[in-house]
């Protein structure tokens, strides 16, 4: 049975990474309701989410390369620092140093005490009203050419967030693009891109130091939900851009909402545990 928990899992963290509707709040969720009843935890999250990254390095893999080799350029001066190319890989950098800082001081706390569904709920909702109203207030008209460094901190201070279960790593940093007045699709590729080192980072940091607990769920049905969420990452991340080219965001604002309100309910009747 905890074979197939785990494949449900990796089939939900790969659905619902690159939406900003929080995976972990969903595994979160989702763990109360399987034969098991266990929450997943924060080891198996962080694991699994190695799988969705792929995803994200293969489908911008050429973006990633020509970035890279722009980025060394401008250590040898052979590449302006001038450079989109170059200035991305810098700001990738420096974007991700909020979330690198933060994890590792509130490691024991984000572990723990945020895991609870109370607060979960609460993001679920508050964020979901930021991300309409910045969707709705959006000039929409950055592209990523137009990235700033104050921007490039900024946008790692929002992705710091999703630290908290519920707050969505995707959906923070989306918020921020667009009260910056970054394009949807601008907002969404940059967040998956900026994404790369935290989560590569959390994630082997957790196998490294869980490899001999990663919670309710052995190495082989961990390992098999992380290629399942892989698969499914990778087919969402191109809807999802495609999505958001011509679309708002306000059918995932609703969602994170109701989804929200519906764990409130489920907590005062104790249908769940908090």
């Amino acid at each position: 049975m905890t074979w197939i928990e785990a494949a449900i899992l990796g089939l939900v963290q790969g659905l619902t990474e690159f939406l900003p509707i929080s995976s972990s709040a969903h595994l979160r969720v989702l763990g109360e309701f399987l034969p098991s009843g266990k929450d997943p935890g924060a080891a198996f999250t962080a694991i699994t989410q190695l799988g969705t990254e792929t995803a994200v390095v293969v489908y911008f893999w050429r973006d990633i390369v020509r970035i890279i080799k722009s980025w060394f350029g401008s250590l040898r001066g052979t590449v302006p620092r001038s450079d989109p190319d170059a200035r991305m890989g810098w700001l990738v950098i420096i974007g991700s140093v909020p979330i690198g800082v933060l994890g590792l001081v509130f490691h024991d706390a984000i572990e723990t005490t945020l895991r609870t569904m109370w607060l979960t709920a609460t993001m679920l909702v508050v964020f979901g009203v930021f991300l309409g109203i910045a969707d709705k207030v959006a000039r929409h008209q950055r592209s990523l050419d137009q990235l700033t460094y104050k921007h490039g901190i900024l946008y790692g201070l929002a992705q710091a967030m999703a630290l908290i279960p519920g707050v969505s790593r995707s959906g923070g940093t989306i918020t921020a693009g667009l009260l910056m007045g970054y394009t949807r699709q601008a907002a969404a590729r940059y967040a998956f891109l900026l994404a790369i080192p935290a989560v590569f980072a959390s994630g082997f940091y957790q196998l490294a130091t869980n490899f001999d607990d990663l919670g309710p769920f052995g190495l082989g049905e961990t390992a098999l939900a992380t290629v399942i969420a892989f698969i499914v990452g990778f087919v969402i991340i191109g809807w999802f851009l495609r999505y958001v080219s011509t679309r708002s965001y306000m059918v995932f604002v609703w969602y994170r909402i109701a989804l929200g309100l519906v764990i409130y309910l489920m907590l005062g009747f104790n249908v769940i545990n908090a």
